[in-house]
């Protein structure tokens, strides 16, 4: 029975896998049968995550291939895959365990004919023009005569050297050269960073802000010039706040930024000249106006001044108008004796009838009626309101003299109690209290000595104690001064 048991059942002798196993197995078989391949067919579903990787789904009529491209990965496209778009697509295929699926990893796009990208970019150029970029008013003016100029293209092409030949031929100006890829993946973000970067530059900075941007490159296939159709090459055409010019291709040659551009340029060397004026043209125009403002002037001059002479010939002469003035002047110095001999002589008459009518007897009664009216004002004059006044000042300024002299006294005995508290200080402050204590200051020729080397090289030192002086030394023989044990003799009080 214990056999029977151990023997397997029929049918079960094959390996057995578990689900990682199987998974693995399954990864590993797609990938190395298929390897890297091109699938065609058109873009379903397209979804990006958070995580930045992008999920879409590529289709024909009878199956679905779900498609990846991780974020890393993103920046190689030459095309992001959009809805509806015919494509083809270069990566690897490999299966995902976890849910039992397999998907495409792809890291190239490419449209799949000129038909597709033209239908692409018509989609966008819809976009665009739905959104108003491609509105005449939003369009700025270029600057009649830029400073600097700004030129975004390829720096080793035949572009940058006939535009560099076409500006200097015209108006020789100062030019800043962004060197980008025209071409292939690196095309689209490498004019998008130009353009914002020539935007980002400060005015009258190191690296000066240009006043107008040339995007420029020569004819090429759709393909070629596929970079220049892309959305964010046409978005930062259109935000850029330096007026841009677009050459791109030949006249027949049209992408998006054309259209968001604020001029279109045929070809490179047109835009040059769509940049500068011709000086020489310049030149010429400025010596003309100023020949024209030069005759229009001298004309001026010239009208003026037989304006001039018409209205001078009109004038009167200078003798002609001092006739009248100087005959009213001689009549009036004939007049003038005979009229100051009338005047006194009636100013004579005036003064002897006024006369006449003064008589002493009139003057005398003038003269009392005006004494009489003094003495009644001066009656009606009483001393005592007067005399009360002056006794209330003088009661008043008496008051003010005893309030005067005490505080006068209050003041000086507060200021000699200060002095007192001050002399008292200056006692205790002084070294003299330091003599009281057995300490004493020796000197030599007036100077206090402190060391004994000092000492040594005087012969004679004063010593001063507290009652007095003492001389050692070559002069001891002199007498020595004696002091007060008071200290030093009063001042007397100041007050």
């Amino acid at each position: 029975m214990s056999d029977l048991l151990d023997d397997p059942t029929p049918g079960q002798n094959m390996p057995e896998f578990t689900v990682s196993e199987i998974s693995g197995e399954v990864k590993r078989t797609l990938e190395g049968t298929f390897g890297r391949i091109r699938v065609r067919g058109e873009v379903g579903r397209v979804f990006k995550a958070r995580s930045g990787h992008l999920y879409y789904d590529v289709k024909d009529d009878r199956s679905v291939l779900a498609c990846t491209t991780w974020k890393g990965q993103i920046a190689g496209l030459s095309v992001v895959p959009e809805e509806g778009l015919e494509v083809v697509v270069t990566g690897r295929l490999t299966a995902f365990g976890a849910q039992s699926k397999y998907n495409m990893n792809v890291d190239e796009v490419a449209v799949a004919g000129q038909g597709a990208l033209m239908a692409l970019l018509e989609k966008r150029k819809k976009q665009l023009e739905s959104e108003g970029l491609f509105a005449p008013e939003r369009k700025r003016t270029l600057p009649y005569l830029p400073q600097i100029i700004g030129v975004v293209t390829s720096p080793s092409g035949a572009v940058i050297r006939d535009i560099l030949h076409r500006l200097r031929d015209r108006f020789p100006c100062k030019v800043l050269i962004w060197p980008v890829a025209v071409q292939g993946n690196a095309c689209a973000p490498e004019v998008t960073r130009a353009i914002e970067g020539f935007n980002a530059l400060t005015p009258g900075g190191a690296l000066p802000r240009p006043d107008l941007i040339i995007v420029a490159r020569g004819g090429g296939s759709i393909e070629d010039l596929w970079g220049f159709n892309e959305e964010s090459v046409a978005r930062a055409a259109a935000g850029s706040e330096i007026p841009l010019i677009s050459a791109v291709g030949h006249e027949t040659d049209t992408t998006l930024i054309d259209y968001v551009s604020d001029q279109r340029a045929p070809t490179p060397t047109a835009a040059a000249e769509l940049a500068v004026p011709v000086r020489l043209d310049l030149l010429a125009w400025t010596g003309e106006q100023g020949a024209r403002l030069s005759r229009a002037a001298s004309d001026a001059v010239q009208r003026r001044a037989q304006r001039l002479a018409d209205l001078a010939r009109a004038l009167p002469r200078p003798d002609t108008l001092l006739d009248g003035p100087r005959q009213r002047l001689d009549q009036s110095a004939e007049r003038l004796p005979n009229a100051l001999i009338r005047g006194v002589q009636n100013r004579r008459v005036k003064l002897l009838d006024m006369s006449a009518h003064l008589r002493p007897a009139t003057l005398r009664g003038i003269v009392e009626t005006r004494r009489d009216r003094w003495t009644n004002l001066s009656s009606r004059l009483s001393t005592r309101p007067i005399q009360r006044e002056l006794t209330a000042r003088s009661d008043q300024l008496q008051r003010l003299t005893e309030r005067l002299n005490a505080a006068q006294a209050l003041r000086i005995d507060r200021l000699r109690q200060q002095l007192d508290a001050t002399d008292r200080l200056r006692e205790t402050l002084s070294y003299k209290a330091t003599l009281e204590r057995g300490y004493a200051v020796v000197r030599a020729e007036g100077t206090v000595v402190t060391r004994k080397a000092q000492a040594e090289k005087h012969g004679a030192l004063q010593i001063e104690f507290a009652d007095g002086e003492l001389t050692t030394g070559d002069n001891a023989a002199r007498p020595a001064v004696k002091k007060s044990k008071s200290g030093p003799p009063s001042q007397g009080s100041l007050f």
